[in-house]
């Protein structure tokens, strides 16, 4: 029977980590899987809790979380209440979660009781994909990586946000979100601490750098994050592996809410993908 605990940890950044772990009860040695949302995302987002049990009943441990910044609370982890944290995330306090959720991952009894946290692998969507990409690089303890629909370079897209000396002007730009119709803001904070940190948040120098198992995949129907950048990846990392689900869009079929109780087509293919991967 398929189990799933909610859980609040503190984060490193005063804002709490919101965690679903789902997994299937009475077993032991599960291997661990950590997914990264997206931009303007959260870990109850469309169909990612279908895709989580899929995994579960595979014989994995699958965890998602809500980045610390991601506009949610802990009392209300779907959309975005707080703005204001919104406005305040940047690259780094992101990264910062993802360590955070793996040390919870090794230190938790029950969490250690079910599953073998020598393997564990991470999973990114999007801007969630370029964050597990720099984090497996530089985290010895990540043992697989997954990209879907990964973007591929920060720079270009903190600098497509707006005018970056109005931006500094005025402190702050906005970002339409197009389903709950709220402004979201960005503060000028998240483009210094890219700056101060841009070796470091390089998704070129990251992948380039991996010496673990890496597989890509992107859809190409994609028009929020072109397949240029998943060919990009896998150019920088020779021993990857590119997946294209043909037809599919950036999330894969699914939408906000989703209210099928099965996963469209594409994400299923995509779990598929993933599965096969992670087995080998």
């Amino acid at each position: 029977m398929l189990a799933q605990q909610h859980i609040v940890i503190n984060g490193k950044h005063q804002n709490p980590i919101v965690i679903d772990v789902t997994y299937t009860e009475n077993k032991t040695n599960l291997p661990v899987i950590i997914f990264c949302h997206g931009y303007k995302g959260f870990k109850d987002w469309g169909a990612w809790n279908l895709m989580a049990k899929e995994f579960a009943k595979a014989g994995f441990c699958f965890i998602k979380f809500n980045f610390s910044y991601n506009g949610g609370t802990a009392k209300q982890p779907i959309d975005f209440p707080d703005l204001e944290s919104f406005g305040n995330n940047n690259y780094t306090k992101e990264l910062d979660d993802i360590e955070t959720v793996i040390d919870w991952v090794f230190n938790n009894e029950d969490v250690k009781k079910m599953s073998n946290t020598n393997n564990l692998s991470i999973i990114g969507h999007s801007r969630g994909g370029g964050i597990a990409s720099i984090k497996a690089e530089e985290d010895s303890r990540v043992k697989k990586l997954i990209s879907l629909a990964s973007v591929s370079d920060f720079g270009s897209r903190m600098t497509a946000l707006c005018d970056l000396e109005s931006w500094k002007q005025t402190g702050v730009t906005y970002i339409i979100n197009g389903r709950t119709n709220q402004q979201m803001p960005h503060f000028y904070q998240f483009y210094e601490d890219f700056k101060a940190n841009e070796e470091r948040l390089t998704i070129k120098r990251a992948v380039s750098n991996l010496n673990i198992p890496h597989l890509i995949i992107h859809g190409n129907n994609d028009t929020s994050v072109l397949m240029d950048e998943a060919e990009n990846i896998h150019l920088w990392n020779s021993n990857s592996e590119l997946q294209i689900i043909d037809g599919a869009n950036h999330v894969f079929g699914a939408n906000h809410p989703w209210k099928k109780e099965y996963l469209p087509s594409h994400l299923k293919e995509v779990v598929k993908k993933c599965l096969t991967f992670l087995m080998k």
